[in-house]
């Protein structure tokens, strides 16, 4: 017990240096070249170094497959944040192109008027729940701009109103589907003309086109302008056109139902006319008409 205890250590060693010298050597010696004591060493060693290849092969593999889903999770984020922010560049260039081709037919609607003209952003709309009919809306240019009351305001594919009131750099425009709004105005195809008032409906926009004659052929369908009459629209302007016609059995007038041309929800830009357009010639069968009204 004295020497074991004296000399284990050294003992020790030297068996853990000799068995793996002796699996290594009876592992690479010549299969052919063999003897006893190597064959036994193979056959315990062979369950254990199956083991120990399994172990290593499933730690690779947990390893490579943790390595390689946290490559994938970061390239899927670098992915998804891509293609959030090229979704957002393509939203804002659409609406750049948009608001080009809007820009355009406004700067060639511009051209055909002749006098002064002053364009201005729509920066808030006073509507009304719960459809969200827009009552009002207000413009970026006011006194300071030579925007006056009753001046027209015009968008590109028609008629708006007029400004109500102008303070400073704003303005309020009084819409034509109010029901304070009175326009002169004309059919296209035959050259009638009536007064188009504003319904002032919550749930839709539309206007009546009265004191139109009975004897006046006025179709649905029909194009409805600006007539030019009193000098506070110019001529030509498009207004609408005829939703609705009624014919009463007795009166001297018909009334018709006008869908306006402008999609109010959607106005962004418009033209303020700021010199009164020229006198129209006014026909004289009508002159007893408008006196009438």
């Amino acid at each position: 017990m004295f020497l074991w205890r004296r000399y284990r250590d050294a003992f020790l060693c030297v068996v853990l240096l000799a068995v793996p010298f002796l699996f290594l050597n009876s592992n690479l010696k010549d299969p052919s070249r063999l003897n006893v004591l190597d064959r036994v060493i193979l056959k315990i060693s062979a369950p254990i170094q199956w083991v120990a290849a399994a172990v290593a092969r499933g730690v690779s593999d947990v390893w490579e497959g943790y390595i390689y889903l946290v490559d994938v999770r970061e390239e899927s984020d670098a992915l998804r944040y891509e293609n959030a922010r090229l979704r957002e560049e393509n939203h804002r260039f659409r609406e750049a192109e948009i608001e080009n081709r809007r820009l355009r037919r406004l700067l060639e609607f511009r051209e055909s008027f002749q006098g002064a003209v002053r364009t201005a952003q729509v920066i808030a709309k006073d509507v009304l729940p719960p459809h969200f009919r827009v009552m009002r809306i207000r413009l970026d240019r006011g006194d300071r701009d030579d925007v006056r009351p009753g001046m027209p305001v015009v968008a590109h594919n028609g008629l708006v109103g007029q400004i109500r009131r102008s303070w400073g750099r704003y303005s309020d425009v009084l819409l034509t589907v109010d029901s304070k709004s009175s326009v002169d105005v004309m059919i296209e195809r035959n050259g009638s003309r009536g007064i188009l008032r504003g319904t002032g409906e919550a749930d839709r926009y539309a206007c009546r086109l009265e004191y139109l004659l009975r004897s006046d052929d006025v179709r649905v369908g029909d194009v409805v302008h600006t007539s030019g009459i009193g000098r506070r629209f110019p001529r030509g302007v498009l207004v609408g056109r005829i939703s609705k016609v009624t014919r009463r059995d007795f009166g001297l007038y018909q009334e018709a139902e006008v869908t306006p041309s402008v999609d109010l929800s959607r106005l962004e830009e418009v033209l303020v006319l700021t010199t009164p357009p020229p006198e129209e010639p006014q026909d004289p069968g009508q002159t007893a008409r408008k006196q009438s009204q």
